[in-house]
Order: C-alpha cells, then structure tokens, then sequence
C-alpha cells in the first residue's frame, strides 16, 4: 500500500493537528510547539494542557481545583509551574559555632519570625494537590486545602511545623480508604520478615518504583510549586518496627532573611507497614500508615509554624528545573554538608568535655595539695 505524500503542514486540518497533540504528554507538547506556527498555535489551547496535567496529576480532576488552576493562571502555566522540580545549589557552608544555641542579642521578633509578614501569610492561603504512584499507576490522590489544626492560633505558629495528610489514626478509623499495595501491583512476595531483612528485594521495589507529587499553590500571589524530589532520596527499612518501611521526599528551600541557616529541608515522609491477609501468608501487601510533610533546619530541629508559612511562601518562587537529577543534587549537598556540621558538633562537644574534665582534674590536685 503507498501514501501519499503531503506537500505541506498548511494541507492538514487543525482538527487532525489537535488530535494528534492530545496523545502527547507535556515534555513532548512543548516540543512540538516549537516545531512551527501552526503547531505553537494549536498548543495554546488550554484543554490539551488540563489533559496533560490531569493524566500525570489525576488530583486536578476535580473541579474545585480546576477552578483553582484557572484562577491562577490556567493549565499551561501551572505545568510550566509543577512539572520542574525545585533546585537550590547555593547550600552555604556552616561551622558549629554559626549556630548560638542561646542568642543574646536576638529579639522576640528575630526569633519567631517577622510578625508583620507572618500575619499576611496565612494557612488558608496554601493548597496541597498530592499524588502517589508505583510504577506508573496512581495509588492516592488527594487535595488539602489550607493547614489541618491551625487556625491562626499562636500554638501554631510556635510550635514545630507538620502536615498529616495521611496518619495511622486516620486510616484505623477509616478502613474504606485505606491505600495498600499488593502483589497485582508489582509487589515480590515475601515470605518473611526475617528472609526480606536478609536480601531486601520488597524494599529495593518499593523505594525505587514509588513516585511523589506533592505541589503546594499560594492563592494569595497566584503561584504554585512542587516539593517533593519526585523519586525517594533515602529511608529506613524495618523501623521504628520490623514490619515498616520509611522513605523519605523532600526538596531545598530557601530561608534567606527568615531563618539563621538560610536554607531549610522540606521532608516529606512516607511509611508503609506489611500486612498479611489471614490465612494467607506469602500474599504480602503494604499499607500507606502516614504522608506527612515538615521543614527542618540545617541542625535537624523542626522549623516553627510561623517561620514556615514564610519560607513555603517563598518556595513557590525558587528556581526550578526539567532535569531531576539537579533537584536530587541539591538534597545530597545540603544531606552532606549538614553530616559535616553534625560531625564538627561532635568534635567540639569532645573537646569541651576533655576540658571540662581537665579542669575538675586540676581543681581536685589544687585541693588535695592545699589540704596537706
């Protein structure tokens, strides 16, 4: 059978290019648009840009997030927005006395964070839009609009800053919703606890094939970001019991002017437990227990309500980019160089007790002598 050939873009309708650039994703939709005119014309179109986000991110199905996204600018923008993850390589150096664990000078404000700005931040003005998938299938989607228990309360603002999107609570009481993996998704089979602590093939497919979405939109200034590294950048396998699996997200984000360290870590934690149908023992499936997501310093204590409101406001504006492997980068740097804080901690706390003990050494002999 020969084809015909086609002697130019301008002999193919606009209906045929439309159909054709809604099979494509969104890498590949930006590709084509700047292929030629009619191409970048017919891609400006906002429906082939909501199937676009709404295949890769099935929570903005709803229609109270489509309004959501309209109102910030439409589909096109929020992808150009989401889909690049966040990057931040400027991660400063820091030595353990940067860090005064009692700051004489500072103020009550300079402490908890500018008050002024805080109050025009508020936990209203967030969104979380949340997916989960392994290996390619969505396995939880869920939207949270503004921040569960806060309330402007100034409990909140002072205390450590957590969202629970999913808590172990919250799944015991609501068995209809619970999220689980099973073999039918690709799971191994594990036929011990003991025998998957030895190879640990169940935990090397889940922390490789588990995906997260997390993108958080301001309302107020109309902007949004995602802040999760998409795929895992560590975890803990049999903890706190032998029977979970902890694997941690996250992103770099900047505290300039907000906080002593200037960057913070957005952790997100996922854990899921083992659990065996009754009678059946090898039918290994795992069941999401929490989603959480917190900001941590570069000593590792948790950033206040206050303060965070203030950074997650300005993480919506950090730099982005289309290679994740950048974003990973960024959290290996700021991974090592707060071990290397950590480590000169260690260091200088031994060498303070070494003085300490030469001290109470010497204060004992200057006694003793002065007895006799």
């Amino acid at each position: 059978m020969s084809v015909s050939p086609v002697q130019s873009m301008a002999s193919l309708s606009n209906d045929l290019f439309y159909d054709i650039l809604r099979r494509l994703d969104g890498a590949t939709l930006a590709s084509a648009a700047c292929a030629c005119a009619a191409l970048c014309s017919i891609s400006r179109e906002e429906s082939l840009w909501e199937n676009v986000c709404c295949s890769m991110w099935p929570s903005t199905n709803g229609e109270d997030v489509k309004k959501l996204i309209s109102s910030i600018g439409g589909f096109k923008k929020f992808y150009a927005d989401c889909f690049p993850l966040i990057v931040n390589k400027e991660v400063p150096e820091f030595h353990y006395n940067d860090y005064n664990e009692y700051p004489q000078e500072w103020t009550e404000a300079e402490y908890y964070g500018d008050f002024d700005e805080a109050e025009n931040t508020t936990p209203s003005d967030f969104v979380s839009i949340v997916d989960i998938r392994y290996k390619d299938k969505t396995i939880c989607s869920k939207v949270l609009w503004g921040i569960p228990n806060a309330n402007g309360s100034n409990w909140f603002y002072n205390c450590p800053f957590r969202v629970d999107l999913v808590s172990q609570s919250s799944r015991e009481d609501d068995q209809i919703d619970e999220i689980t993996l099973s073999l039918s998704d690709g799971l191994p089979r594990v036929f011990s606890i003991e025998r998957e602590r030895r190879d640990g093939k169940l935990w090397q497919e889940l922390r490789d094939g588990i995906r997260l979405s997390w993108i958080l939109v301001n309302k107020k200034t109309k902007k949004a970001a995602n802040l999760s590294s998409w795929s895992s950048i560590g975890g803990q396998r049999h903890w706190p019991t032998d029977e979970d699996f902890l694997i941690r997200f996250g992103s770099i984000l900047p505290a300039k002017d907000i906080l002593q360290c200037s960057v913070v870590e957005c952790i997100l934690i996922m854990k899921f437990r083992v659990i065996y149908t009754e009678g059946e023992r090898d039918n290994t499936t795992l069941k999401l227990m929490e989603l959480s997501m917190q900001l941590g310093d570069m000593e590792g204590s948790h950033v206040n309500g206050r303060n965070s409101l203030l950074v997650l406001k300005e993480a919506v504006s950090c730099p982005r980019s289309r290679n994740y492997d950048e974003a990973l980068e960024s959290c290996h740097l700021y991974t090592k160089v707060q071990n290397e804080l950590k480590e000169e901690k260690i260091r200088y706390e031994n060498r303070l007790d070494r003085v300490w003990i030469l001290g109470s050494i010497a204060a004992c002999v200057t006694f003793c002598l002065y007895c006799l």
